[in-house]
């Protein structure tokens, strides 16, 4: 991803932001409307970012509840137009196919930008079993090269 955002000239910067972390803040926004510490610089680092990428472990046939708090509380005014790589993990590779849509759905819901390739689809996870990460790899770099686009793109 740093690299595909430097081979276009533009310098990046990556926060990690670790959602579990922010169990209790989001059910006491949930219950109180109020938002802890934590949580409130957890959206401050969202509206700064030009870009997000977003990966979610999946539990049955949906993202983690968590992962949907979040966005929820994000809603369409910090996530309008905002760039988004879509990254799934069921920790399987019984992963349901239309669980990229759901993922895809969530995030446009909120007016999010999802780009073309979602990462580690169920496909992915197939040819990972089969080709070794080749693959991956390979949708990984053109998952970024469409972010580093879209995040240029939407900075104009």
């Amino acid at each position: 991803m740093c690299r595909s955002l430097a081979a276009g000239g533009a310098r990046a910067e990556v926060e990690v932001l670790e959602l579990h972390r922010l169990t209790v803040d989001l059910a006491q926004h949930s219950a109180r409307g109020r938002a802890g510490l934590d949580l409130r610089e957890a959206i401050a680092a969202v509206v700064a970012a030009d870009g997000l990428v977003v990966a979610t472990p999946v539990l049955a046939t949906s993202p983690s509840e968590v992962f949907d708090s979040f966005i929820a509380v994000l809603g369409g005014k910090v996530l309008c137009g905002m760039p988004v790589l879509p990254a799934l993990d069921s920790g399987s590779r019984r992963q349901p196919p239309d669980l990229a849509q759901v993922v895809r759905g969530r995030l446009t819901d909120v007016h999010a930008d999802p780009v073309p390739t979602v990462v580690a689809d169920p496909a992915d996870w197939r040819a990972t079993a089969h080709n070794g990460a080749a693959r991956l790899r390979a949708r990984i770099d053109r998952a970024a090269v469409e972010l580093a686009a879209a995040m240029r793109s939407h900075r104009q």
